[in-house]
């Protein structure tokens, strides 16, 4: 990870709170005649000069993998880390190996920027309503309806009106309109499949939902822990994958990371801000051979984190989208275990990560660190747009750094 020096402290603003609350108030309100206090203050100037050096720190060289995108000046902040894979595998072990490092560029008003730094309590208690005595919420919006097949296109931009904190941390993010942690993962209509029965079926599709909700949302296992009860799921009968997910746990190699499988994060880096998860995602099911019913799962899931040491609000969002086809199948007819998932192919994606540590753990990037490293060269991808097939790979073949278009 890199380093970030100790902010400097500059002095407290030479303005009065009164002119600040009347500018702001103004500003809020949208009449377009208020101008800003004429005399920045000494902590201003030293924002405006910061921001203009990380801009310029952020085309550098380093270790650490970055992006930038061409976009309206001021740029704020490159946040590490959209790579996919260990890509596709398959029953037979063989890999196809790809990987895609990125990194964001956020946009925000320079006038804007500099208000939230210096005064961040007077806008974020403006816009989110936190006036005295009020309850600091924002209005939620409109939930989506349960997702049942890729969507047609990506969600469009949404409006950001504060930074996200630890009591709103999906604030600007198209996540805020998905549903919560296990319940956003719904499990289709049942039926029976050739030699398989209609309970044998929803047993099925439960045990791929347990699997889910271990591997991605148990609070141990997003701490760092091992993730017993996904394990747990596995059939020990594929003794070759579940030795592999087992060593990965142990000794996290760049070809053989538990991220493929596992949602983990350093616990002495960051934790969870709140206890939410948003998840979007559908789950179908199809008929394999006789006896036997295969079970695809595509989930993306988004995870805001703060640091975990000081009383930092600064949050930073992680979104792992995860493609998993795993089928159950009747010991009686197969080489097999009752009620285990064999694992057939998996593939993910991770957004906001340090694709440069292969530890076995996320390592997101916060708006407020200082971008360092060599710029990217691969497309630009969105993290929330689940309208193209994970493993379509569109041609893009071996390891590269590319940009996302927002965390």
């Amino acid at each position: 990870m890199s380093t970030v020096s100790p902010p400097e402290q500059p002095d407290e603003s030479s303005i009065p709170d009164e002119q600040w609350d009347s500018f702001l108030r103004d500003a809020v309100e949208g009449d377009g005649k208020s101008a800003a206090p004429k005399e920045p203050s000494a902590r201003a100037r030293m924002v405006a000069r910061r921001l203009r050096e990380q801009d310029e720190d952020a085309a550098g060289g380093g270790r650490r993998r970055w992006g930038r995108k061409t976009v309206p000046e001021p740029q704020a902040w490159t946040p590490s880390g959209w790579r996919t894979g260990p890509a596709w595998q398959e029953m037979n072990g063989k890999v196809a190996r790809r990987r895609k490092a990125a990194s964001v560029v956020g946009v925000l008003l320079a006038v804007g920027l500099a208000v939230v730094a210096v005064r961040p309590s007077l806008v974020l208690d403006r816009i989110q309503g936190r006036e005295s005595g009020g309850t600091g919420a924002v209005a939620s919006p409109s939930p989506l309806p349960a997702e049942t097949a890729l969507p047609t296109a990506g969600p469009g931009e949404v409006e950001q009106y504060a930074l996200p904190t630890r009591e709103q941390p999906f604030l600007g993010s198209p996540a805020a309109q998905w549903a919560d942690g296990a319940d956003a993962i719904e499990l289709p209509a049942t039926k029976a499949v050739p030699g398989m029965s209609r309970e044998d079926v929803a047993l099925a599709l439960r045990r791929t939902k347990e699997f889910l909700v271990a591997a991605n949302l148990d609070p141990a296992v997003l701490r760092g822990g091992q993730p017993d009860k996904a394990l747990a799921l596995l059939d020990p009968k594929q003794s070759d994958v579940v030795s592999d997910v087992r060593r990965s746990l142990r000794k996290p190699t760049h070809e053989n990371e538990p991220i493929r499988f596992f949602s983990r994060f350093d616990p002495d880096e960051v934790v969870l801000a709140g206890e939410v998860v948003k998840v979007r995602g559908h789950m179908t099911f199809e008929a394999a051979r006789r006896g036997e019913v295969r079970v695809h799962a595509d989930y993306s899931f988004v995870y805001p984190v703060v640091r975990a040491h000081g009383d930092s609000d600064v949050v930073a969002r992680t979104i792992i989208r995860r493609y998993l086809t795993v089928t159950v199948a009747d010991p009686r007819q197969w080489l097999a275990t009752e009620d285990k998932l064999w694992l057939e192919a998996w593939d993910a994606s991770y957004g906001n990560d340090d694709c440069g540590v292969d530890d076995g753990y996320f390592h997101p990037s916060f708006p407020d660190e200082t971008a360092t490293g060599a710029p990217p060269t691969g497309p630009a991808e969105d993290p929330y747009d689940r309208s193209r097939s994970l493993n379509d790979d569109s041609g893009v073949e071996g390891e590269e750094c590319g940009v996302v278009s927002r965390t």
